[in-house]
C-alpha cells in the first residue's frame, strides 16, 4: 500500500510539473483510453476456451487408448486415460454449461462400471462396460442432434507411441 501511495505521489508531481512547463503553444496530452470492463474481459477469455467439440475429441482419443491399455494389462494407463478424459471436459463447464451437465451425468453414472472394472483390473467386466458405453455415447450423440458422430472401436490405438502392455496397477497413477 505504501509503495502505491509513493508511486501515485510521484506521478502527480510529474503531471503538475508537466502542466506548469507547458507553453500556450503546447497542446495537452490526450487522456489514456479506458480499460475494457471486466465482463468484456471475461467474455473474451471464454471466447478462446475450447467449447465442446475439441474436448470431446480428446475424450474419444483417450477412450480408444484406454481400451488397448486395459487389454494389455496396463491398468494404470487405463485409469490415467479415464481421469484425464473427464478432466478434458472441464472448459465446457464455462463454455457450454448445459452440455457439460449431460457429460457430468454420464461420467458419474453410465461411465462408472468402466471405472470400477479398471479399479478391479477385471477385463471381462471392462469389456462389457466398454461396449455398453459405446452404445450410450452413440445414443447421446443421436439425442443431442449429433447422430452423424458414431463411435466405433478402432483396430489400433490412437496413440501408437505408448506401451499398452506394460503391467501396472490402477493405483499407480499419481493424484
Amino acid at each position: 500500500m505504501f509503495r502505491q501511495t509513493v508511486i501515485a505521489a510521484a506521478i502527480a508531481t510529474m503531471l503538475i510539473g508537466a502542466v506548469a512547463a507547458q507553453t500556450p503553444a503546447t497542446a495537452p496530452a490526450a487522456a489514456p483510453a479506458a480499460a475494457p470492463d471486466l465482463q468484456q474481459q471475461v467474455s473474451d477469455i471464454k471466447g478462446v476456451l475450447p467449447k465442446f467439440a475439441i474436448p470431446m475429441r480428446e475424450v474419444g482419443d483417450r477412450f480408444q487408448n484406454m481400451y488397448y491399455a486395459a487389454q494389455g494389462g496396463n491398468w494404470a494407463l487405463a485409469a490415467y486415460m479415464s481421469k484425464y478424459m473427464n478432466g478434458a471436459m472441464t472448459p465446457a463447464k464455462l463454455t457450454k454449461p448445459a452440455e457439460y451437465k449431460t457429460w457430468a451425468s454420464f461420467y458419474s453414472g453410465t461411465w462408472q462400471p468402466v471405472e470400477k472394472a479398471i479399479q478391479a483390473k477385471d477385463i471381462k467386466a471392462f469389456n462389457k462396460a466398454y461396449t455398453e458405453v459405446v452404445s450410450a455415447c452413440n445414443g447421446c450423440h443421436q439425442a443431442m442432434g449429433y447422430g452423424f458422430i458414431e463411435v466405433v472401436h478402432l483396430k489400433t490405438p490412437v496413440d501408437q507411441g505408448m506401451n499398452y502392455k506394460k503391467a501396472s496397477n490402477p493405483g499407480d497413477v499419481p493424484p
